[in-house]
């Protein structure tokens, strides 16, 4: 075992391996962003080195700087977690040539398992069904529209290079194929530094299940049960559990298998996640990620295996334990991710900002995997992930009724937070019965809050993305407004559009008084208007992203656009002016 590992990662996945590190008397040691010294992650390492200030490129995402300061500190080995560089071929490798160990998989893996184009091939070797999708990488919007073509739509474009729903768009039609395939480039560059996409045909009914597979270094591959990770938004998860309910015992027994000769056809070593898209009795292979996953605790509370001291133990070239060899899973577990985000009409706006107040239940069987205290800020700098609620019961109805209880008792003030849709969510009817799809929040569920509520807003999905509507008085932290809609349409050059059932109960929202603002802190990623344009209430003006998540905001009015205030790049705060707009005149 390791004497001493750096964690390449903060938050709480940083704080969850240095809880797993203590217990088996493995020093740590943080690396930090000047902006996040103070955070939970660097008090709770034995040692902490600042890796400067800047965005996360200059440090976060500095491989050099992280192996530096890892040979600095003594460690002898990084753990990446997940997100940042915990997928970074380049950066396994760069640790290993710096004579330290990676925990995680080998250079070639990553590589292969992170290419999803590459990916594919290997699962095709493997024997592990796929959906019908491109013959590599795609290189333009004409060849999205063969594909569509051929294989009829909704189809979804994606970044061969990544994940977390970055550089994912669905394309329900032709008519959306260049916007939708422009701007999944654009993010995947962003976020991945790689622009490659490919396309696949998008199942509209589909459950998103994967598999926990560990590997180890003398030939060993286990797969270590399934999850349920359907419940998503902008597919981004929500909601997980482990076993998947609703799956046949066969379904279940083929799916770990296939996961199983997945990975020991890329020769894998360590944790990693399989995942599938069900539909019916049919499953088929989405992507592997090559790294711990967010919702990993689910697992660990049925099966009571800590999957990160497994991941030590396989890195330190020790047989995987008899646990993950010949499990023995009992009852079931969900999990709640709790984010610094508001859900009022349903559109999880980024919450930065101070947690005045954060109380967790401490009850048997409920666990809050955190990367905060109370005092602790919330900064928009990077994800908005507080923290992960989970509970385990003797069955998924206990599970469930469960985490209904701790969320009541999860106490979290300063921020607001997705509580109220996770408590909404897991006690609906579908599902409950598991009725639900990875389409289910954002197509079939009401996020309409009560009649007395004077938060009024609105989205509206253009080429498979949803876009916020602003309306903003003068002072800088006004809400959004909402216009009443909720009919799908096909207009404005044949953009569909579909109003979220939310937007039911419009209250009238402040005047419009000629300017646009931005909603939120974030950076600038696209500028598609110029003075003199004309444009029409709900044509995407500019794109934020903020927290790891791009925020189109659209125009207000139907009118022209006087003059633009940004460029692209820039970085803002919430209420920067964006643009100033005057009524009519638009085509």
């Amino acid at each position: 075992m390791f004497s001493k590992i750096l964690i390449a990662n903060r938050g709480e996945i940083a704080a969850r391996i240095i809880d797993t590190c203590a217990r088996l008397n493995v020093a740590t040691v943080a690396v930090h962003s000047s902006a996040d010294a103070a955070s939970l992650h660097v008090r709770r390492a034995d040692q902490a080195i600042d890796l400067g200030d800047g965005p996360a490129s200059e440090n976060y995402l500095n491989p050099q700087a992280i192996v530096e300061a890892a040979l600095k500190s003594g460690a002898d080995a990084i753990h990446p977690g997940y997100g940042f560089l915990s997928e970074n071929a380049g950066f396994a490798q760069a640790v290993a040539d710096a004579g330290l160990v990676f925990i995680g998989p080998s250079p070639a893996a990553i590589s292969t398992m992170g290419d999803k184009v590459a990916s594919r091939e290997v699962a095709t070797r493997a024997d592990v069904p796929m959906a019908p999708g491109s013959n590599g990488a795609v290189e333009s919007a004409e060849a999205v529209l063969e594909f569509g073509e051929k294989h009829g739509y909704p189809v979804l474009v994606k970044a061969s290079a990544g994940g977390g729903g970055r550089g994912m768009r669905r394309i329900n039609g032709p008519d959306e194929a260049v916007e939708s395939f422009d701007a999944a480039v654009r993010e995947a560059t962003a976020a991945f530094g790689n622009g490659e996409v490919f396309v696949e045909r998008y199942l509209v009914k589909a459950r998103h299940v994967e598999v926990q597979i560990v590997a180890d270094s003398h030939g060993a591959v286990a797969a270590l049960g399934d999850r349920d990770c359907s419940v998503q938004r902008r597919h981004q998860k929500l909601i997980e559990e482990s076993p998947a309910p609703g799956l046949s015992e066969s379904m279940r027994t083929n799916m770990g298998a296939a996961a199983a000769r997945l990975a020991d056809a890329v020769g894998y070593q360590g944790l990693g996640t399989v995942e599938f898209l069900v539909e019916g009795e049919n499953f088929y292979f989405l992507e592997m990620n090559t790294r711990i996953q967010v919702e990993h605790p689910v697992t660990e509370l049925v099966t009571k295996v800590d999957l990160v001291a497994e991941q030590l133990r396989v890195a330190a070239g020790e047989h995987l334990s008899e646990s993950v060899t010949n499990p023995q899973p009992v009852g079931a577990a969900i999990e709640a991710r709790i984010n610094a985000e508001d859900v009022a009409g349903g559109l999880f706006v980024p919450s930065p900002g101070v947690i005045t107040t954060l109380e967790a239940p401490t009850s048997e069987h409920v666990r809050f995997d955190t990367g905060y205290e109370s005092g602790d800020e919330v900064l928009p700098l990077y994800d908005s992930l507080i923290g992960k609620l989970i509970v385990w019961g003797q069955d998924r109805g206990a599970a469930i009724d469960g985490l209904l209880q701790a969320l009541d008792e999860l106490h979290i003030e300063g921020v607001e937070t997705t509580v109220p849709a996770a408590r909404k969510i897991i006690d609906a009817a579908d599902f409950r019965s598991v009725a639900h799809s990875t389409l289910w929040l954002e197509n079939s569920f009401d996020f309409s809050t009560a009649d007395d509520d004077t938060l009024s807003r609105n989205e509206v999905e253009v080429n498979g993305r949803f876009y916020i509507i602003p309306q903003f008085p003068d002072d800088p932290g006004a809400q959004l407004a909402r216009p009443a809609a909720e009919s799908t349409s096909e207009s404005d050059g044949g953009e569909r559009r579909r109003r979220s059932p939310s937007a039911r109960r419009r209250r009238s929202g402040p005047a419009f008084d000629g300017t646009v603002k931005a909603p939120m802190q974030g950076t600038i990623v696209k500028v598609n208007v110029e003075p003199g344009a004309s444009v029409t209430a709900g044509e995407p003006l500019f794109v934020l992203e903020a927290m790891k998540m791009e925020n189109p905001v659209a125009s207000p009015i139907t009118g022209t656009v006087d003059n633009v205030f940004v460029a692209l790049g820039q970085s803002l705060s919430a209420g920067t002016q964006l643009a100033a707009m005057s009524e009519g005149g638009a085509a």
